[in-house]
């Protein structure tokens, strides 16, 4: 049996390294919003010579274009995102673009509104608020115990704001820039974190119907010791699919992989490391509260 409830402290001190810069960096500089929120147009076209991403941010600054992402889909082939601009301006750019690229196809060409967009944020923030509170009372009623909600919503709360805290930094020293995508990937850490907390959660459970009298330190620590195999298993599967996903993956999902992959790590981390320590120390201050 590994005494994984001895590095408690620990556990905490690792996740506040990137919960501190993090949520400083929400707080200060937020997270930067695409186009799905800010609204502006998309479009797809493909060259008859290719040209530099310079040379179409020059021509598009001509016009008075911002372009928020160049990205090439393949040879000669490139989506242009960039910020609500007249359709005039987005005609004679296209038309300039002729003279350096020859031939220009126009394969898509839509533009995206911003309410949308916030909509969509709207309706997920509260989709993520009513799921935590069904989680919370669900779990609390399954285990007869509301610590054992309060814990898997902790940790959930924990992977969520960790995500957010990440792509605040990559947004503001990298400029990435989060999408309907990245509202997915949230959503989706938020389950995977509450699956694994809920194995150990009902490990705990099992061996304190058996034994009532062991420190509940203990009982989580043989749980803790017999289900890591399993979670680390569990985890590196999906690791290893992200992981490839974000190295071999077109540059359209990229970001949707890396946050996902982000949530993966940090739900694997936070059901033994977060979920449970805080059960414990819930736990000790209730007997010490008796006492």
């Amino acid at each position: 049996m590994i005494r994984f409830s001895r590095y408690t402290i620990l556990y905490f001190l690792l996740s506040a390294l990137i919960l501190v810069p993090g949520v400083y960096s929400l707080i200060r500089y937020g997270l930067k919003p695409s186009i799905d929120f800010t609204g502006g147009s998309v479009v797809e076209v493909t060259l008859e010579r290719d040209v530099t991403e310079e040379t179409m941010r020059a021509l598009g600054t001509k016009q008075s274009l911002s372009f928020t992402e160049i990205t090439k889909e393949g040879p000669s082939h490139y989506t242009l995102q960039m910020k609500q601009s007249p359709e005039s301006s987005i005609d004679a750019f296209l038309k300039s673009l002729e003279t350096p690229a020859g031939k220009v196809e126009i394969k898509r060409r839509d533009a995206v509104g911003a309410v949308v967009g916030k909509e969509l944020l709207s309706k997920a923030v509260v989709a993520a608020l009513f799921a935590m509170t069904a989680i919370l009372l669900y779990v609390a009623y399954a285990f007869k115990d509301i610590k054992f909600g309060v814990s898997a919503v902790v940790a959930l709360f924990h992977d969520v704001l960790i995500v957010f805290s990440v792509f605040s930094l990559l947004g503001h020293f990298w400029g990435v820039e989060v999408d309907t995508l990245f509202v997915t990937a949230f959503l989706t850490t938020m389950s995977f974190s509450v699956h694994d907390t809920i194995v150990i959660f009902d490990r705990i459970r099992e061996y304190r119907r058996k034994d009532s009298s062991t420190p509940l330190d203990n009982l989580s620590d043989v749980a803790l010791t017999e289900t890591m195999g399993r979670s680390l298993v569990n985890s590196f599967t999906i690791i290893f699919m992200l992981l490839a996903l974000v190295l071999m993956g077109g540059s359209t999902i990229r970001w949707f992989a890396v946050a996902l992959l982000i949530g993966t790590i940090t739900g694997t981390y936070s059901s033994p490391f977060i979920a449970t320590p805080f059960l414990l120390m819930w736990d000790k201050w209730e007997k010490r509260k008796k006492k």
